[in-house]
């Protein structure tokens, strides 16, 4: 999967920026994807304070460019450009105040055309990476929500891989059925990315109506909804987990669908469902999950979790770049 990614890279070159340019993690990735050479890394940070924390951590970044806020030549086109898209909503010297974080800064330096791609939030918050690109570079055309979802991926014991998509886990807190149809086409679009030919499941704790709530009845019409959009992917619901992914229970609960028992690309009814789904798998599953994956923005931008290591900065990177 990633190598098909790196192969993407080595044909079209391209460079991703990292607004946390003194984390130790994020130095390590950047240096191994210079070392690589397939994706040029861009680090936010003043440079004696990058080059400091690169010693500190033993990483070699001789050759990477570090951009920093207070010397950056077209910083006042930034502030310019974020007055006119904040129009009515920030004034001058609210936009000045933000673009000096490098969460804004960096965001805008994708706006503007240096970087191709975004990853942050080693050490900021999923809100605080999300809030600069929605309001600097917004959502797709036709796309009213940014919305997230994991892969998850481990070996098959035949050769192969295990992939599957789980949406959102990240992002939406109590999506209504509009949303929740943003989000399973986000989702389905992202398994593509990674080669997953998807099969869209809506989950709950019903399978066709077994059983009743409010919660069933939303994922239920949101299944409706996007069946009505004729995606060129099969999508049903709603499912029960083993109904979605078992055959055998397939054919007792759901018998002549196309998804269940085969579904690879999961839409949950909340976050809380969502979140605690994609870490039972990564956890006792033995899964490898990568992600938050972003989905509905105008410009490659995702989310680390703060709790990750250099590996996973790494993989992000490369298919934050690779999305394009």
């Amino acid at each position: 999967m990633l190598e098909n990614m790196i192969e993407i890279l080595r044909k079209n070159p391209r460079r991703i920026v990292f607004p946390e340019g003194t984390d130790a993690r994020i130095l390590e990735a950047a240096a191994r994807l210079k070392k690589e050479g397939f994706l040029t890394p861009v680090l936010v940070g003043v440079e004696a304070d990058v080059k400091a924390a690169a010693k500190k951590a033993g990483q070699d970044i001789n050759g990477i460019e570090i951009v920093d806020i207070n010397t950056f030549p077209d910083f006042e086109k930034m502030v310019a450009l974020m007055v006119e898209l904040r129009h009515g909503k920030m004034d001058e010297a609210a936009c000045r105040a933000s673009m000096k974080k490098s969460n804004y800064f960096g965001t805008m330096y994708v706006k503007m055309g240096y970087a191709d791609a975004l990853l942050g939030g080693a050490t900021y918050s999923t809100a605080d990476t999300v809030r600069p690109a929605l309001q600097l570079v917004k959502c797709k055309p036709g796309h009213k929500i940014v919305s997230s979802c994991f892969l998850i991926h481990r070996p098959d014991g035949k050769g192969g891989e295990e992939m599957y998509t789980m949406g959102d886990c990240a992002i939406n807190i109590e999506p209504d059925e509009d949303q929740l149809v943003e989000i399973a086409q986000g989702t389905a679009e992202t398994a593509r990315t990674f080669g997953i030919e998807p099969k869209v499941a809506f989950l709950s704790y019903s399978t066709k109506g077994s059983g009743k709530g409010d919660s069933v009845d939303k994922m239920c019409n949101a299944t409706k909804k996007l069946q009505a959009l004729k995606p060129d992917y099969p999508v049903d619901g709603e499912f029960q987990f083993d109904a979605a992914v078992s055959p055998k229970v397939a054919s007792l609960k759901a018998p002549g669908s196309a998804v269940a028992g085969k579904a690879n690309t999961f839409i949950f009814p909340d976050i809380n469902a969502g979140n605690i789904g994609y870490k039972v798998a990564q956890r006792l599953g033995g899964f490898e999950a990568i992600g938050p994956i972003l989905a509905g923005l105008n410009a490659p931008i995702n989310d680390l979790s703060r709790g990750c290591n250099a590996e996973e900065v790494y993989k992000m990177a490369i298919i934050t770049a690779a999305s394009k």
